[in-house]
């Protein structure tokens, strides 16, 4: 079936290709999709509907790339699973078939369809043909688009000079890239500088640091230097830096301008409220950095603290994550921690064992809610903490050991736990100890102003947010914005080094070229249209709308003016303009309305009008 519609200046016989995907059962053991692409085709403008197995295997792809050349579709859908899945595969397929990829529209009857309702098959099946109808009814005003063309500042910027921030700074400047490295520090290393020996390989933690700082050859390297301002857009990032520049190191500030920015900016670790296990009231309660920072200090025979010897340890797991609301006392937001910090329990069984090396005489004792030994070669330590004769205990998290002055006298230690014991069915034990080790979690960075600045996305976590754990893990929702290391969440060494690294191609590829492409979905001004109410103006949140004067017919006049690399094509803008003179290109106002009347149509195969 073909269509004839007038799209603004161009006449277009419609010939829409519509394929629906069983997804290999996900979205066919609810959906009729035979039923489904039987409906679609008696939709006006549909010339085919044809189903898949799987639309995304390479089979799939190609049936879409031979119908455009066959059957000379000029607009297809694409009815699967989610877009943020297959939008893109879908979308350079149909380049491939020689169709302009923005010529096509993604359904999303998996997520929003099949496992929605699969209840109600009848429904589910109902839905998934009008939602398709919705699609045919936006093509059916669509446009070629192309991707915009901005100039590109072949230049990368490191924010943090730990390990993520070294390794992605050191791998740009391999491939040929200008870096920028920037450390609030005076040296560089972050929180590697701040521990002894580096699991599971025991190497020490400085050897490493040196090691990457040696592979910083031709990297700007700035520290005791933070960024007080930035602004732009991929390939054009304007930046303010405050440091200590030139041969006499005094305080300035620099501009500089880069293509894109990578978050390297670590985390700061859990500091435990006054009082929390007795911290900042006991003083032989430490943090896991402060007993690390005492271990490494210690002679070879005896360790002390505040001069007198230990003689038995207890390490206390999950302080400051894995918390229980109504047990643990909230963040500054309200929230308590509720996530896993990856490597405490990983670095509590490391300490533990070398205490037992080094000083086989102490008791060691080790409270945990779980053994959590992230990475290959973790789980060694609790094999060896065990055969060395570390003891455990496992308490529940709503049941958080009591860490309190022992009662005894002059010789007795000065501390005491109270533990309820799972792993002797319940039992509430009390153990004497000389010295309490918390290990503490893993917090956000204190970078609330690069995150104001960036508008960054945020989780529940505080940790900055990637736009997808497994297809986009180090990129956020800012273009030109990537994320290294532990910026997004608790990760050991080898996970941070492996993110800088991604970032680092990431960024490679966004600075490969002179010209950086940028998706056509931003806004578009008709000026025959626009009178310069500036309504737009104040409502994007991107400054991505200016006023400026023109002459129009020998009269200056004001007309607004969409910058394409900073709009977010959010479409803020479009619902206060008074007069409809601003668009989003490729979700224009008309193609709303065709697909609210898609959506409401008497449609075959679903039982009437909804």
């Amino acid at each position: 079936m073909t269509e004839t519609i007038n799209s603004q200046q161009d006449t277009v016989d419609l010939r829409i290709g519509v394929y629906v995907c069983r997804c290999g059962g996900n979205i066919s053991d609810v959906i009729d999709v035979e039923q489904v692409a039987e409906a679609a085709r008696h939709i006006p403008g549909v010339s085919l509907a044809r189903v898949h197995t799987f639309m995304c295997s390479d089979p799939g792809q190609q049936a879409i790339q031979d119908d455009i050349r066959s059957e000379g579709l000029n607009r297809v859908v694409v009815a699967s699973c989610s877009p943020a899945l297959h939008e893109l595969t879908f979308r350079q397929a149909v380049a491939r078939g020689g169709l302009n990829p923005y010529l096509y529209e993604h359904v999303n009857i998996r997520e929003q369809g099949s496992w929605a309702h699969k209840h109600d098959p009848q429904g589910a099946t109902a839905k998934a043909v009008r939602m398709i109808a919705a699609a045919v009814g936006k093509l059916r005003y669509a446009q070629p688009l192309e991707e915009i063309h901005l100039p590109n500042h072949r230049t990368a910027l490191v924010i943090g000079g730990g390990i993520a921030g070294m390794k992605a700074a050191a791998d740009l400047a391999r491939r040929g890239i200008h870096v920028i490295l920037v450390e609030k520090e005076a040296e560089l290393g972050g929180m590697l500088n701040r521990l002894g020996r580096v699991f599971p390989g025991e190497e020490p933690a400085n050897e490493l640091v040196r090691a990457l700082q040696a592979r910083l050859e031709g990297v700007e390297v700035l520290t005791l230097s933070q960024v007080t301002q930035i602004t732009g857009f991929l390939g054009n990032y304007q930046v303010t830096i405050a440091g200590c520049f030139g041969p006499d190191e005094e305080s300035a500030t620099a501009q500089v301008t880069v293509g894109a920015v990578i978050l390297a900016t670590g985390f700061t670790p859990y500091a435990p409220g006054a009082g929390e296990h007795g911290y900042g009231q006991e003083r032989n309660v430490l943090t896991m950095l402060e007993f690390i920072t005492l271990l490494e200090q210690a002679d070879a025979n005896t360790l002390t603290h505040h001069g007198r010897p230990v003689r038995s340890i207890a390490f206390l797991h999950c302080v400051g994550s894995r918390q229980v609301d109504g047990v643990h006392e909230p963040q500054a937001d309200g929230n308590v921690n509720t996530y896993c910090s990856r490597v405490c329990c990983t670095t509590t069984l490391q300490q533990a064992v070398r205490v037992k090396e080094r000083f086989p005489q102490i008791n060691v004792f080790d409270l945990h809610q779980d053994i959590r030994t992230y990475g290959r070669g973790h789980e060694d330590y609790y094999t060896r903490a065990s055969k060395a004769g570390v003891i455990f205990f496992r308490y529940h998290g709503e049941e958080p050991p009591v860490v309190e002055p022992h009662s005894g006298g002059n010789n007795a230690p000065p501390l005491q736990v109270t533990v309820t014991d799972w792993l002797t069915w319940g039992e509430q034990l009390t153990v004497p100890v000389d010295l309490v080790v918390l290990a503490v979690g893993m917090m956000p960075g204190q970078i609330g102003g690069l995150i104001d600045m960036l508008k960054l996305p945020v989780g529940e976590d505080r940790f900055l947010q990637e736009i997808h754990p497994k297809l986009r893990p180090v990129e956020v929702s800012v273009p030109g914005v990537l994320l290294a290391g532990t910026a997004q969440g608790p990760m050991n060494i080898v996970e941070s080094l492996d993110a800088g690294a991604a970032a680092a191609v990431k960024a490679s590829a966004m600075l490969a070229h002179d010209e950086v492409e940028v998706n056509p979905y931003v806004a578009a001004v008709d000026e025959r249209l626009c009178t310069g109410t500036g309504a737009c103006v104040g409502e994007c949140e991107y400054d991505a709308v200016t006023l400026v004067e023109r002459e129009v017919n020998g009269q200056r006049v004001r007309r607004a003016e969409v910058n394409p690399g900073l709009c977010a094509g959010c479409g803020a803008c479009v619902a206060v303009c008074p007069h409809r003179a601003i668009n989003l290109n490729g979700w224009r106002l008309d193609q709303y309305d065709a697909m609210v009347d898609g959506l409401t149509a008497e449609l075959a195969g679903t039982g009437g009008q909804s």
